[in-house]
């Protein structure tokens, strides 16, 4: 259910990038102008990642994940309202703060993956974080490339309108369905009926779960704040996925479209591609993780990022873009995998306020990413949508060597988690 609730909510992150054209064609957008309305649902996505992430260790993930999916049906719901009113003769700059406004609303989706993040952490022993953070979020994130492929097809058949009416539909059904069959973790459903916090982790434990939160939420993100560690995870993250991968599921539909002149469909179905392939590796990813240490892997998935950048800088043609696009995406979806099975390893003295942080500020970066995008196609035009991949060339490098550092920084890790028992 958590997997479920994520799927529907990350959805928002292609929120206007699904239909990234037809917007900037009528609002008559600048490169930088369209890369911030790409970007809004990124910012509240961010912001609220950090307190719904450590309010789980407090109120477990059932209330904050419903809470975050209505905010989500209401931005969906004024913008079909919205297109319905005013596309196409009366829609046009005018609407442009409003449509900033309703991005912001859905947005709150994409901040289901640090609640799902932490209530699946909590289901799972140690020994298995890799892979159910792996497919938790490998599965939940092809929800975006479905949505890049699935509405421009959808506009073809039934209008701009009708087709983010039928998304609206999907995101209502699934918040029901998780309303009625989600379930907390042991520990909160033992705290909710009458136990006190030692014998809510003594049961728990007992029926096999045996990470737990440090305290409330505010305790959980002060904790995990404290904690070096937490800030080099943020970084990481922020290059592999929240900066990086989203930025990307967002900005390829234009880019397909705009660059290499492919119809809206098309352009979806290849920005599709990207989404699902990059989520759906990081499942092979985080167990891969398990095995190797996510240190070793993040290493190597940095590097890969790399290649992949470069290629996509020089691609003019389809095959070598196509190709290039492939290799960012496995590098991205493998080191957010890794990323992810380092956090209750390096700090598992609060998992919840870590995720938050991580996801949060992490998700940030798509607002200096696709903006920073945008503006390599105001400076050097058409051939800026090829050389704004060079901006991921130098950060995927110096995560590479930051990847480096933090295994040598393990034995101080140890150390730490030696001197807090976890159960």
């Amino acid at each position: 259910m958590a997997t479920f609730g994520f799927f529907a909510g990350l959805t928002t992150i292609v929120f206007y990038g699904a239909a990234g054209p037809i917007f900037e064609e009528h609002l008559a957008l600048t490169g930088v102008f369209h890369g911030l309305l790409l970007g809004s649902p990124h910012l509240s996505k961010a912001v609220l990642r950090i307190p719904f992430g450590a309010w789980v260790d407090e109120a477990g993930g059932k209330k904050p994940m419903l809470i975050l999916l209505a905010s989500t049906i209401v931005g969906i719901a004024g913008l079909v309202v919205t297109l319905f009113l005013t596309y196409p003769d009366d829609f046009g700059m005018h609407l442009y703060p409003l449509l900033v406004l309703f991005g912001l609303l859905a947005g709150a989706g994409g901040a289901t993956f640090s609640v799902g993040i932490s209530q699946t952490s909590y289901w799972y022993p140690s020994d298995k974080q890799g892979f159910a953070m792996g497919a938790f979020a490998g599965a939940g994130n092809i929800g975006p490339g479905l949505v890049v492929y699935v509405l421009p097809v959808l506009i073809g058949l039934t209008g701009l309108a009708m087709a983010y009416g039928i998304w609206l539909a999907f995101v209502v059904a699934v918040t029901i369905i998780y309303a009625i069959y989600a379930v907390d973790p042991y520990y909160f459903q033992l705290l909710r009926q009458g136990n006190d916090q030692e014998e809510a982790k003594e049961t728990a434990d007992e029926l096999g779960q045996d990470i737990f939160p440090s305290g409330n939420t505010w305790e959980s993100l002060r904790e995990s704040a404290s904690i070096r560690r937490t800030w080099v995870l943020v970084f990481l993250y922020t290059v592999s996925f929240g900066g990086g991968f989203t930025s990307l599921s967002a900005w390829f539909p234009t880019y397909w479209d705009l660059f290499h002149g492919f119809d809206l469909s098309t352009a979806g179905l290849l920005a599709g591609i990207f989404i699902v392939y990059g989520s759906l590796i990081r499942i092979p990813g985080g167990s891969i993780s398990d095995r190797f240490g996510g240190e070793n892997v993040a290493i190597a998935s940095f590097s890969v990022m790399a290649v992949g950048a470069v290629i996509m800088t020089f691609a003019v043609g389809f095959w070598a873009a196509f190709v290039g696009m492939m290799v960012l995406g496995t590098g991205m979806g493998v080191a957010n995998a890794a990323v992810f099975e380092l956090v209750p390893k390096f700090v598992p003295e609060a998992v919840g306020g870590a995720s938050g942080w991580i996801s949060g500020i992490g998700g940030g970066g798509t607002l200096i990413i696709l903006p920073a995008l945008g503006y390599y196609t105001d400076i050097f035009g058409q051939i800026g949508y090829a050389r704004g991949f060079s901006l991921f060339i130098v950060l995927s490098a110096i995560c590479a060597a930051v990847s480096w550092g933090l295994k040598r920084y393990k034995p101080d890790v140890d150390a730490d988690v030696d001197e807090t028992p976890v159960h």
